[in-house]
């Protein structure tokens, strides 16, 4: 047995037979460490853009949305085949999780580097369409230029991190993300209070250290760390790879492309009650997605556990990993919500001194304070659905939570409360989609079968 085989056959034990609560900790503990460094990387731009004025501090938030757009590419592609090579290694068959390892790398590669060179040359179009004001613009335009040339490799990195995640090494995901992360905030304080550099510097640094994370995470796939490689001769380009890649993967782009979508549309109305109402979007948006790391974290820690175990036959452990990881996060959220709450002026006064914002961004961020009780709910029902190969109900909601309810809800709301509306609008669509999940999740959960280990044998290396 070689090296490869046998490492092979210590990680299916190790995904199959540890136990689930120490299991989903040690995955996920890596990922949430990850996740909390990346989301401080973006809100170290937007604290140290905020010292250029409001306008500079909304232009972050602008191509926030665009940033999303990059990330969708990169998660579809990640999660599309990280779910399939999880059930495929949990059934043993290496070479179809190498198939679908290769093909998402250079899908990937191909279709980022195709909207990069498009939105370098519609950069002006791009700023107005993701809700920059005229005053914004200036910012907005320089910001976006370096997230443009930074999209190839923060799209790659998503591909990458998730499929190390699917192959439960998620402490090579933790390394390359975090590292970029670290080094973001040292480029920050250089280039905008050190050298003057003002919002090119932001952008600058953001570009260095996604190409420079990117390069990390690739190393794992280039040493042998992984069993699944990047090999040309793997991208056949047949129909039943890409057809399974896109429609696993279909969720997360669903979910970030209506993360984009909502965070423009929310933009364009928040730009009618001017620009401090943009920047306290912005602020919230960014803290907001930093208290739910920990959520987001554990549930891509259950994920390839879910999605490996379901491939292998051994249910139990699907729903075994599922309420482990609903109870636990409640237990932090909850923490979180009530402290979050409480501080919220002082939270939003860390990132700007102008007393608009603060009020607007402090009542918008105690709203979604209260979502964030319900959010487990809904995050663990489309990561459940999506790791275990139904991605029709995973998609529904996704789709829900980021921007199928998001901005009916802001539409209908400003009709009567004005920007009022735009402040409920998240939360709302959190606590709704929780409703729609809990059923659906409840009757999967009913109908499994009793387990049914499945290919006795080795690693297949066919």
């Amino acid at each position: 047995m070689t090296a490869r085989e046998n490492d092979a056959k210590k990680q299916y034990n190790r995904m199959t037979k540890e136990p689930v609560s120490r299991l989903i900790r040690q995955l996920s503990v890596p990922t949430v460490i990850s996740m909390l460094v990346t989301t401080l990387y973006n809100m170290g731009d937007t604290y140290f853009v905020s010292g250029l004025g409001t306008s500079a501090s909304g232009a972050t938030g602008v191509i926030f949305g665009l940033m999303a757009i990059f990330q969708a590419i990169g998660f579809m592609f990640g999660h599309g085949a990280g779910t399939n090579i999880s059930r495929h290694l949990g059934e043993r068959n290496l070479h179809g999780a190498k198939k679908y390892s290769a093909h998402s790398f250079f899908l990937c590669a191909f279709v980022s580097a195709f909207l990069s060179a498009a939105g370098i040359l519609l950069l002006d179009p791009v700023c107005r369409l993701f809700g920059s004001t005229e005053t914004i613009l200036p910012y907005a335009r320089i910001y976006a230029l370096y997230i443009l040339i930074a999209g190839p490799a923060l799209s790659l990195s998503c591909v990458m991190n998730n499929i190390l995640r699917y192959e439960g090494r998620a402490f090579f995901a933790m390394v390359g993300l975090a590292s970029g992360g670290i080094l973001n905030l040292f480029g920050d304080a250089l280039l905008i209070r050190g050298f003057h550099m003002g919002i090119a510097g932001a952008g600058i640094s953001t570009a260095v250290t996604q190409y420079l994370s990117c390069v990390l995470l690739l190393l794992p796939f280039l040493l042998g760390k992984t069993q699944s490689t990047f090999e040309w001769k793997n991208c056949t380009f047949e129909r039943h790879y890409i057809r399974q890649i896109i429609m696993n993967g279909f969720p997360s782009l669903t979910r970030q492309s209506l993360n984009a979508i909502s965070t423009m549309v929310l933009n364009q109305m928040a730009g009618r009650y001017g620009d401090a109402a943009v920047a306290a979007i912005s602020i919230v948006n960014r803290v907001m997605f930093f208290l739910n790391c920990t959520t987001i974290g554990i549930g891509q820690g259950f994920q390839p556990v879910a999605a490996f175990n379901y491939g292998a036959g051994i249910y139990s452990r699907v729903r075994e990993a599922y309420r482990f990881v609903l109870r636990r996060s409640e237990q932090i959220m909850t923490v979180l919500a009530a402290l979050s709450f409480l501080a919220a002026v002082q939270i939003v006064s860390l990132f700007i001194g102008d007393p608009e914002v603060i009020a607007i961004g402090s009542r918008m961020m105690r709203v979604q304070c209260v979502s964030m009780l319900f959010m487990p709910l809904a995050v663990f029902g489309d990561m459940l659905f999506q790791s275990i190969g139904m991605p029709g109900k995973a998609t529904l909601l996704a789709g829900m939570r980021r921007g199928g309810l998001v901005i009916p809800y802001a539409l209908l709301l400003t009709a009567f409360f004005g920007l009022t509306g735009i402040e409920w609008a998240q939360g709302l669509a959190d606590i709704t989609t929780a409703l729609v999940a809990m059923p659906m999740c409840r009757s999967f959960f009913r109908r499994l079968p009793a387990d049914a280990l499945r290919n006795g044998g080795g690693p297949q290396n066919s």
